[in-house]
C-alpha cells in the first residue's frame, strides 16, 4: 500500500445537476485529502440536457469529465468511468459513489479506517441514512436479506447496493470492473456476488458515511394504475429495475438455470396480474 493512498472515485450522472454538484461539493470537503489520500474524480455525464457538464467544468475543473451518449444509465456509466480511471493511473483504490450520496465530512477516513480492519482484501460498503424517515436508506444486507446497521465495527455483507462501495486494488485486480452486460441495475449486486465467488468478503461500513433518500415507489410495471402496454414498457426499459433478459442472465449465474426460469415466468405473471404484488 501507498503511504498516501490514491482513490479514483466514480461517479456517472444524467439530469441531476443540482445533486450531482451537491455530491461533488460533499466529496472535496472531505477530511484528510492530500493528508490521509490523494482522489482523482471521473465523472461520466451521460448526455445531461440540463448543463451539468458545463456546471461541473465551470466549478470544479480538476473532475475528469468523461461524455455518455445517453444509454449508458447507472452500471454502464459507472463502468466506463471505470475503464477511464484504470487506464489513467494504477489506483489502491476505487470509490462508487452515486450523485445523489451525500458524504458526510469524515466518510472516506472511515472508510479507510474499515478497509486496514478488513486488512485491504474487502470491498467496504457504505451505509447511508436516510433523513426523510431517519433510518438507514441504502449499504450491506446480510444472507437472511437484513439491512446492516452500523454498531462501530464492520460486518460481513452477503451483497450490498452499489450507491457508495470502496473497491480496494486487491478486490479489483481478482473480480475486476463491473459487467458492462447490465445496463443499469443489478450490476451492484452481480459484483458481490462475484466477490464471493472468489472466495474473498465484503463488509459494511462500521459507521454511517453520508444521506442518501430511497426510491419508495415501486416500478411502473408492478403499478395496478397503469395500463398493461405501458407496463410491459417499462418492464423491458432499462430502468424498469427487473427487465427480464439481464435478470435471467444474473439468477442463472449466481442461483442457477432452475431459479432462473422460475423468475422469468414469476415477473411475467406479476407483469400480467400486478396485484399480486399487494
Amino acid at each position: 500500500m501507498a503511504i498516501v493512498p490514491n482513490i479514483a472515485v466514480l461517479i456517472t450522472s444524467h439530469n441531476r445537476k443540482d445533486k450531482t454538484l451537491h455530491c461533488l461539493e460533499a466529496l472535496y470537503l472531505q477530511q484528510g485529502i492530500h493528508d490521509d489520500f490523494n482522489m482523482d474524480v471521473f465523472l461520466v455525464d451521460d448526455a445531461s440536457e440540463d448543463g451539468t457538464a458545463a456546471e461541473v467544468e465551470s466549478r470544479y475543473p480538476d473532475v475528469n469529465l468523461i461524455s455518455g451518449d445517453g444509454n449508458l444509465f447507472w452500471n454502464r456509466g459507472m463502468y466506463l468511468a471505470w475503464e477511464k480511471a484504470k487506464e489513467t493511473n494504477e489506483y489502491d483504490y476505487y470509490l462508487w459513489l452515486n450523485d445523489d450520496t451525500f458524504l458526510f465530512k469524515n466518510a472516506i477516513i472511515i472508510l479507510l479506517k474499515d478497509a486496514k480492519a478488513s486488512n485491504y482484501i474487502s470491498a467496504i460498503c457504505g451505509a447511508a441514512f436516510s433523513l426523510k424517515h431517519q433510518t438507514m436508506s441504502y449499504g450491506g444486507f446480510s444472507k437472511d436479506d437484513k439491512i446492516l446497521t452500523p454498531d462501530g465495527s464492520i460486518q460481513e455483507a452477503y451483497i450490498f447496493n452499489g450507491n457508495c462501495v470502496l473497491i480496494p486494488k486487491y478486490v479489483f485486480n481478482i473480480v475486476g470492473m463491473l459487467d458492462k452486460r447490465y445496463p443499469h441495475a443489478i450490476g451492484d449486486y452481480d459484483y458481490a456476488l462475484r466477490i464471493r465467488e472468489q472466495n474473498l468478503k465484503s463488509y459494511a461500513s462500521s459507521e454511517f458515511i453520508g444521506t442518501c433518500e430511497r426510491n419508495e415507489s415501486l416500478p411502473l410495471w408492478c403499478s395496478t394504475t397503469v395500463s398493461l402496454r405501458r407496463r410491459i414498457q417499462n418492464l423491458y426499459s432499462p430502468l424498469g429495475s427487473s427487465h427480464p433478459y439481464y435478470y435471467f442472465i444474473f439468477e442463472r449465474r449466481h442461483y442457477g438455470l432452475g431459479v432462473a426460469v422460475k423468475h422469468f415466468f414469476s415477473i411475467h405473471l406479476r407483469l400480467l396480474i400486478p396485484q399480486l404484488w399487494k
